[in-house]
């Protein structure tokens, strides 16, 4: 039995935030942004939405493009940073009880930007090993409530959004998941992090002050291996299964960062219609990115059943991740 990708879905709230409206709240410019990371837009969240409610509409789509009920799931797994609840119930949880479904397992992913990629590596595992035949997978972020708005180093970076995909059991080989890579290094822990509130750092007056509940980057230090990595990360992953770059119909990358994404692809000597790049228009939505990007070729009418795609992700922690997979949805 072989895990397929039979469908993709995604949500983005309807609030856009510019690079002209953050130059209203920190000292920044629409120049500096574009040119230091390719993003012009981001989508905000409503302060009521929650980020299973995102999750939830991308999840709903999904499901409605597979022709698949909700209460055909064996699985459901949600990749997020920024769960509605700290430590528990859990994001899937939330979603699962928002689409009505009880009586299977749902569990939360935390792999930061590669969480979706750790998620779909997870799911395929449980179908391979006839453990789920119908899993869901959602990368759900809502970046904004773990954002300091006073920081021109961050804020200007992360959107909020949602990702999900159906996956499901197959006996044909061609249709199967070819190969997911998940790996990580935790002595770069603190070049991407968000320090206070954990049990390291517990909840304080103290934590508030420092605002240390939010994402905190060296983004220097961050950038150069995440290059490095995602760069070896797909040579190895093509590599290992005697795949050439030019057999890839679509790369798509976690979407983070324009010079990175632009770097990675240059060294793998990718050409320009072969990469997906939706961080202008959404920012980094962390671990919906990829699924939000799959989706955007899906709705585009560029994504054709057979299609190769190659996924690539890093994320703090450092984790990192890649996966090689067609298309087989409808």
């Amino acid at each position: 039995m072989f895990a397929a990708l039979r469908s993709i879905g995604a949500y983005v709230p309807p609030k856009v935030l510019t690079n002209h409206d953050l130059e209203k709240l920190v000292d920044t410019s629409d120049e500096w942004i574009t040119k230091r990371t390719g993003i012009k837009t981001r989508h905000i969240a409503e302060p009521e939405q929650s980020t299973s409610d995102l999750g939830l509409e991308a999840a709903k789509q999904a499901l409605e493009r597979a022709s698949l009920n909700a209460e055909e799931l064996d699985l459901i797994i949600c990749a997020t940073i920024s769960p509605d609840y700290f430590c528990m119930p859990s994001t899937a949880c939330m979603i699962a009880k928002k689409l009505g479904v009880s009586n299977i397992p749902a569990m939360d992913i935390s792999a930061a930007c590669s969480g979706f990629i750790y998620a779909l590596a997870t799911a395929k595992a449980y179908i391979e090993s006839g453990m789920a035949k119908n899993v869901l997978i959602v990368g759900a972020e809502k970046l904004s409530a773990i954002v300091d708005w006073s920081d021109r180093t961050t804020c200007i970076l992360f959107g909020d959004g949602a990702g999900a995909a159906i996956l499901s059991a197959t006996q044909n080989k061609e249709e199967a998941i070819i190969d997911t890579n998940i790996s990580s290094d935790g002595k770069y822990f603190d070049y991407l992090i968000t320090p206070g509130c954990g049990t390291n750092k517990p909840c304080s007056e103290e934590v508030l002050k420092e605002r240390a509940c939010f994402i905190k980057m060296k983004g220097n230090e961050t950038f150069k291996v995440a290059v490095k990595t995602l760069t070896n990360d797909v040579i190895d992953i093509l590599k290992k299964n005697n795949i050439k770059s030019e057999d890839i119909t679509y790369f798509v990358p976690h979407q983070a960062n324009y010079r990175i994404l632009n770097a990675v692809a240059n060294a793998l000597g990718l050409r320009d219609e072969q990469c997906v790049i939706t961080v202008d228009k959404y920012g980094n939505t962390s671990s919906a990115s990829i699924p939000m990007a799959i989706n955007e070729l899906y709705e585009a009418g560029k994504l054709q059943n057979g299609d190769l795609l190659l996924l690539d992700a890093f994320g703090g922690g450092f984790t990192w991740g890649s996966a090689l997979l067609p298309f087989s949805g409808k």
